[in-house]
């Protein structure tokens, strides 16, 4: 599913976000940065070693913030890496948490004139939040910020299995009609 907002795209795919082939991915990363399980996992084992050691000189990210580091063997010329909130620890902060991990990862892209920007599917996985309340929260927060930013051209949202993508759709398709 593909939607226009401005100049820019937003595209649903469901698949593997190591092999997307846009100027920036987005990893869904723990707090130190230094790897860890599902999308954050699968980005460093593909990224290779390097992205490992590039990671170890930042100095971790807080939960709602973001930071660049390059892709390395990925398709992906950057890795932005933001980490999201724990959806049971982070109480009523999570929506506004969740939204700064969409919009800082987008800053980021623009601060380095980047112009296209996979996503997977924030805090869905292991940190439970779920997929109804989060895909609505990061559509809107991308949509609203293409609309303020036409230096972005694509945003696709990399989702994995059925269920995130149909969450997605649905929320998409709910948002495009307000557009």
């Amino acid at each position: 599913m593909e939607v226009k907002v401005g100049n820019a795209r937003i595209e649903l795919a469901e698949g593997d976000i190591t092999s997307q082939d846009t100027d920036a991915i987005v990893n869904a990363a723990n707090r130190s940065l230094l790897g860890g399980g599902g999308v954050d996992g699968a980005i460093h084992r593909a990224a290779g070693p390097q992205l490992l050691t590039e990671c170890r000189t930042l100095g971790g990210c807080e939960t709602g913030e973001a930071k660049l580091t390059k892709g390395y063997n990925l398709k992906a010329g950057h890795v932005i890496h933001t980490v999201g909130p724990i959806y049971h620890s982070a109480g009523k902060k999570a929506p506004e948490l969740l939204a700064n991990c969409y919009r800082r990862s987008l800053e980021v892209a623009s601060q380095n004139k980047l112009k296209s920007i996979a996503f997977p599917s924030i805090s869905t996985g292991a940190y439970g939040y779920p997929l109804e309340e989060a895909a609505p929260i990061a559509l809107k927060t991308v949509m609203d910020y293409l609309k303020a930013h036409p230096d972005i051209q694509l945003v696709r949202f990399v989702l994995f299995g059925r269920d995130a993508y149909q969450a997605y759709e649905k929320a998409l398709r709910d948002l495009a009609k307000k557009i």
